[in-house]
């Protein structure tokens, strides 16, 4: 223990011994009631066969190169975003391609990205750069809108050997994101009131890939709604304000 804390320890003791003899049994310690017994977890049918695959596959785990994409100098800042989802609509024609793909609409919003001012019609948000995998070059965390639906897909990209590599797919309908660590959190909506879920992806280096480390549900406590103003009725407008309004566009 430092010495700093071993003096605070024995001046608090000091002082509490002093008020203890003057005061008799004013302010003394008082029990809580007794603890809880704590109880191990109670193993369920010890004689059931383990399963060795799971029954689906979880989205998880995939790595992907993006092919004809490139990081000048294994530098993800110098990667156009827009280029990043092109590369990801051409490999993944089942999803974008067609008037039946369920995210058509974003492939034809890509034609208003790269424009100098920004167009709100580009479906990308505003890409991030922050080390996650722990090699101490920034990856790239980007998302952007899965239309006609009301999803977002986030992605993580990293560099491996030169080459620019997928290392975290995910499409919710999102309501928030995080960057904590190696770790990106995403928060989603519940069908239950006052309750979100939250999943935890985060950076494997044995895998190489961003793991589904945690998924939740959690409370959030009562959301206030906004109140309507009261509906008061005001007064006739002068001749004055009637005909400034009626001046003004």
């Amino acid at each position: 223990m430092p010495r700093f804390r071993a003096a605070r320890t024995a001046l608090a003791v000091a002082v509490l011994g002093a008020l203890a003899a003057g005061c008799g049994d004013a302010g003394g310690l008082k029990g809580a009631g007794r603890t809880a017994t704590a109880t191990s977890p109670a193993k369920l049918w010890p004689s059931l066969t383990p399963a060795a695959s799971p029954a689906w596959k979880y989205d998880n785990g995939d790595a992907e190169t993006m092919k004809g994409v490139t990081a000048p100098g294994g530098d993800l800042r110098k990667v156009d975003p827009a280029a990043l989802v092109r590369a990801e609509i051409a490999q993944h024609p089942d999803d974008y391609a067609g008037s039946k793909a369920p995210y058509r609409v974003t492939v034809r919003r890509m034609a208003y990205c790269g424009k100098e001012p920004a167009d709100p019609r580009c479906p990308l948000l505003k890409p991030y750069y922050r080390d996650i995998t722990g090699d101490g070059r920034p990856d790239l965390t980007l998302g952007f809108r899965l239309l006609p639906g009301t999803q977002t897909a986030v992605r993580v990209y990293t560099v491996q050997g030169g080459r620019v590599i997928q290392v975290m797919s995910n499409n919710d309908a999102v309501s928030g994101v995080e960057l904590a660590g190696r770790s990106v959190i995403i928060h989603a909506p519940s069908d239950l009131s006052d309750y979100e879920y939250r999943f935890q992806w985060t950076w494997d280096p044995d895998q190489r890939v961003m793991l589904l480390t945690h998924d939740e549900m959690l409370h959030i406590g009562k959301r206030e709604r906004p109140s309507r103003p009261s509906a008061t009725p005001s007064a006739a407008p002068s001749s004055a304000s009637s005909a400034s309004s009626s001046a003004t566009p």
